[in-house]
């Protein structure tokens, strides 16, 4: 581990350069128990990639003790074991004006759309972090057949919902705002909604599976949703 200071109210762990799903994993395990409330002063924690960074306060901890106290957290990792996986499975629509760069990253593939809708949707993929915007999802495990450049000039605007691939990485657009990602398909589910008690869907450390839906399923569930009683599928297991 590094220790980077980030001015006086907070510090950044750095765990490795490479990004891999045992990193990630020690990573989650030290933010949880660095944000379980037992060390006094620790405000927040923001896990990404390769690295963790702890907002506290000086006047109740010092910056000595909190790095001794990651330390002896991170010493307690043993790996995988017994860990929860939570899959939360996300209807997509890859039909019509929802998949405007399907063609294209299919092209790119040398391959079907369907294949590439195939492929998409027979992953479960890694949450590693969430940034960006609140409730983007940067995901990890995106079969290298369907990686796809991003688009030479940026769309100023993709709609909330929309599934795209940009290089190696797949995700969901949780609100409207500009982006550069191929768009293949679009959910009707809010990844994140101000409105709900938990504000974003999913964390990071959990998995999300694309589900295909035809275009009449997808405005059934867009109404149930709207309606405020659409319940999202979860499966859970050990990874």
């Amino acid at each position: 581990m590094k220790f980077l200071n980030c001015g006086e109210t907070a510090l950044t762990v750095q765990f490795s350069d490479e990004i891999s799903e045992e990193i990630n994993r020690r990573i989650r395990f030290v933010s949880s128990a660095v944000s379980s409330g037992k060390i006094k002063g620790v405000k927040e924690c923001v896990p990404t990639f390769v690295s963790l960074t702890v907002y506290y306060d000086p006047f109740l901890i010092s910056l000595k003790k909190l790095k001794s106290k990651i330390e002896e957290i991170n010493s307690r990792y043993v790996g995988e074991e017994g860990e929860k996986k939570r899959v939360f499975i996300i209807p997509v629509c890859y039909e019509g004006e929802f998949a405007p760069d399907l063609k294209d990253v299919a092209e790119h593939a040398g391959m079907s759309e369907d294949e590439v809708i195939r492929i998409h949707t027979g992953t479960d993929y890694l949450i590693y972090m969430l940034g960006f915007l609140p409730g983007f999802p940067y995901l990890g495990g995106l079969d290298e057949r369907i990686h796809t450049p991003r688009l030479s000039s940026p769309r100023t605007r993709i709609p909330a919902g929309a599934v795209g691939i940009g290089g190696e990485q797949t995700g969901i657009y949780p609100l409207a705002s500009p982006g550069g990602w191929r768009l293949i398909g679009q959910t009707p589910i809010k990844p994140y909604d101000p409105e709900r008690a938990e504000p974003i869907l999913y964390k990071a450390g959990d998995y999300i599976r694309f589900k295909p839906v035809s275009r009449k399923e997808y405005d059934e569930i867009l109404s149930s949703v709207e309606a405020g009683k659409y319940e999202i599928t979860v499966t859970e297991g050990d990874e």
